[in-house]
């Protein structure tokens, strides 16, 4: 299997990127990466010497065609993805995330290649905090931010190449995920950094808004079933029902971390900051076997704090451009 990975020196992307070399060798591992502030190409250090690197923009026909017609499969990583970047700035979100998947949808329609489209729950808009349902693959899309309404016109593009041409793809929608190499500009790397730096966690608002919490390595095993036994046109949602309210989740990493529960302060609320994401993910757990490992979130959390304390050499390079834009927005 000849697999293109776009977006694969990002935070899911990379994490896919070495799950696979490690867990299935006989792959062989294509990355197309822009190399943005949000992608680090130090994350695949260590699959460098079994993998290529390519440095380039999904938005760059030429190169993408060339690199899809020497795959089997492309897997799409590649996206602008922060919520308050695409309030401030939202041009770059419309150049990789429309653009940039119209140029994949069209290189794998010339060759006649599998490609399969990672998007997000955030698609759906949101939810109430005492509404007892959560999304599923029938969901309406409510996008509410410049990022998930370019990420729900991408899915539509692939809904639109796969009934019009006949495109061998699949798409998913995933919760919220944690992890190794996650960019310290999101929610929990956020917070595990302050509070290795001896600096407070930052909470918005009331800390009343709930996101459901997936580890990033469940969420990789989650594609692969996808890969090798999802249906083709299908969607899937992929989610480990790990609901958690903000301060819920700031408080059990002070915990892990031995501080008191109260060591955060409060900071005002982000523009349109959606109420709260829950998936069912029935479909894909039914159909393809998938379950999570990582099912307890606190066990997964506590795995990654310990991978950033033990990596500073990775995060703390970007942490003072990120806090100083942070605090230009008073968060």
């Amino acid at each position: 299997m000849r697999l293109l990975v776009t977006g694969g020196a990002g935070f899911i992307g990379s994490n896919f990127v070495q799950q696979t070399v490690r867990e299935r060798p006989d792959h062989q591992v294509t990355v197309l990466d822009a190399l943005t502030y949000a992608g680090n190409r130090s994350s695949l250090d260590p699959v460098a010497d079994a993998i290529e690197f390519v440095h380039g923009s999904i938005a760059d026909a030429e190169l993408v065609d060339r690199l899809v017609g020497e795959c089997d499969v492309v897997v799409n990583f590649a996206a602008e993805s922060h919520n308050d970047n695409s309030l401030a700035e939202p041009e770059p979100f419309l150049q990789t995330n429309l653009v940039g998947t119209y140029r994949l949808l069209e290189a794998v329609r010339h060759h006649s290649v599998r490609m399969h489209h990672v998007s997000t729950d955030e698609v759906f808009g949101d939810l109430e905090l005492d509404d007892p349902k959560k999304f599923t693959e029938d969901t309406p899309y409510r996008p509410s931010s410049p990022y998930s309404s370019t990420k729900a016109g991408a899915d539509l593009l692939v809904r639109a190449w796969v009934r019009s041409f006949g495109l061998a793809a699949t798409i998913s929608n995933c919760s919220n995920n944690y992890g190794p190499y996650q960019h310290v500009e999101k929610f929990i790397p956020r917070q595990v950094t302050n509070v290795l730096s001896g600096v407070k966690p930052k909470v918005y608002g009331t800390g009343a808004n709930v996101r459901d919490w997936i580890h990033v390595d469940d969420h990789n095993r989650a594609l692969h079933a996808v890969l090798d036994r999802g249906r083709l046109g299908e969607t899937y949602l992929i989610g480990a029902d790990g609901e958690a309210d903000n301060l819920t989740v700031v408080r059990t990493i002070l915990r892990v971390l031995g501080k008191p529960e109260d060591w955060f302060d409060f900071v005002s609320d982000r523009p349109g900051h959606d109420l709260r994401y829950a998936i069912d993910a029935g479909k894909l757990r039914t159909e393809l076997g998938w379950t999570p490992e990582f099912a307890d979130l606190e066990s997964g959390l506590a795995s990654t704090v310990q991978w950033y304390a033990d990596h500073r050499e990775w995060w703390e390079p970007a942490k003072h451009a990120t806090e100083a834009a942070y605090s230009e927005l008073g968060r």
